[in-house]
């Protein structure tokens, strides 16, 4: 709800002509030092999502000699991101009267210091989203690991993150179309989840399987780190969700609950699905479980109480882990590390759900005016079904691009020396 009111006083000024002229027509807002203090604080645990959590995560799961090469993709395209945030990214996505795409009325971010909105300095406000906009192609790097060329994770990265991420970003709180519907994502289960999750079936249907695949695997060559990327991932999402509400308040304490209730709720269940069907339960299973949980609950997160965020947690590991032997052995296609069966399927799961979650009786944030559950319902199916439609054609034409160009896939001579050494003349470690 403080997202949304902050976003809408960010349309005001826009509306009014963004510029020092048309601000001073109305009292200039001021920010709040408490709401500001909390979302730079939250804007740096999100970059501790992706650096060094994500990259932690996913290094865990690769084989060494790949290892190092899953570290340089998030760390490459968190200074990438960043750059075309401030350069065409940010603008497209939050500006603009346009219900498709923002214009570049705040390319370069020109009057950084004196524009409020909402409570916070825009200054602020821009941080905090250039961390989503980091992390949402950083995700995408577990689908392709292990074969991909470097160049190609820059140039798809780049391309993929103004033409996917930030115009369904401005669909959704950039004053686009779907804000006109009144759709509920709190904090990505379309913005951030679903465009990713569905990129990264696309990607890997055209940059083929690793070798062996799917009859030979080969297991996580350090579950460890895995495991303590996570747990950076789970601290992180604190600033992802809770942040959301864009202010230090109780809508953000209740963010904050239901996202840990979902998370500890779903390493629980994964744990006990592991147990049922292989006799054992492990630890890259309860950790895959909690970011299940935690891409869930994201776009439901403001909108639900802690019982939501138990029933998300539980329906997030119950879809998902089901959703992981689906795409591998039905559809044979090599989502590495899982990225549309946790984080798409998740994201989807909870951008549907939330429509009958928010209900009062559940402890629920309630609904807009004049929707119920059903109309919600309605309107969260839509937004779920463009939104993947529409990162499933761009993320194709990105990809082909980017085959006619420079090659997708790394050659095999790369691939089996490992991208460590073959892309980048470094190991992760020495023999």
């Amino acid at each position: 709800m403080k997202r949304a009111r902050a976003l809408a006083g960010l349309a005001a000024i826009i509306a009014l002509g963004a510029g020092p002229a048309a601000t001073a027509q109305v009292a200039a807002p001021v920010a709040d030092s408490g709401h500001t203090a909390w979302i730079l604080a939250a804007t740096a645990l999100v970059l501790f999502m992706t650096l060094p959590g994500l990259a932690l995560f996913y290094a865990g799961l690769v084989r060494s000699k790949n290892a190092l090469s899953v570290m340089m993709h998030c760390v490459a395209i968190a200074c990438l991101g960043s750059v075309l945030w401030l350069f065409g990214g940010y603008s497209l996505a939050f500006s603009g009267s346009n219900p498709i795409i923002g214009d570049l009325a705040k390319f370069g971010l020109p009057d950084v210091r004196g524009t409020v909105t909402g409570a916070l300095p825009e200054s602020v406000f821009f941080a905090f989203q250039m961390t989503f906009a980091i992390i949402t192609p950083a995700l995408i790097v577990g689908a392709y690991v292990e074969r991909i060329k470097f160049g190609a994770v820059l140039l798809f990265s780049g391309l993929w993150l103004l033409l996917v991420y930030s115009p369904v970003c401005h669909w959704v709180w950039g004053g686009g179309w779907l804000v006109g519907l009144k759709v509920m994502d709190y904090a990505g289960g379309l913005v951030v989840h679903a465009t990713a999750g569905v990129a990264s079936l696309v990607a890997v249907a055209m940059l083929g399987p690793r070798d062996g695949f799917p009859k030979t695997v080969h297991p996580p060559h350090n579950p460890g780190m895995t495991m303590m990327g996570a747990g950076m991932l789970w601290v992180g999402w604190y600033g992802f969700n809770a942040g959301s509400a864009l202010a230090a308040d109780g809508a953000a304490g209740g963010a904050l609950i239901a996202t840990h209730m979902s998370a500890a709720t779903a390493g629980l269940v994964w744990a006990v699905i592991e147990k049922l069907r292989f006799g054992r339960s492990s630890m890259v299973g309860v950790v895959t479980g909690v970011v299940a949980g935690l891409a869930t609950v994201t776009p439901a997160s403001g909108f639900v109480g802690p019982l939501g965020g138990v029933i998300l947690g539980a329906l997030a590991s119950l879809v998902c882990f089901h959703a992981v032997d689906i795409v591998k052995h039905r559809f044979k296609l090599d989502d590495s590390l899982d990225v549309f069966a946790v984080h798409g399927v998740g994201g989807i799961l909870g951008t549907l759900l939330v429509a009958f979650l928010a209900s009062p009786l559940l402890g629920g944030a309630g609904y807009a005016e004049g929707m119920d559950a059903g109309r919600q319902f309605g309107v969260q199916a839509l937004g779920v079904a463009a939104v993947c439609a529409w990162s499933a054609v761009a993320s194709f034409a990105i990809l082909l691009l980017c085959k006619i160009t420079i090659g997708l896939r790394a050659s095999p001579e790369t691939i089996e020396d490992g991208l460590d050494m073959g892309s980048h003349g470094e190991r992760a470690y020495q023999s």
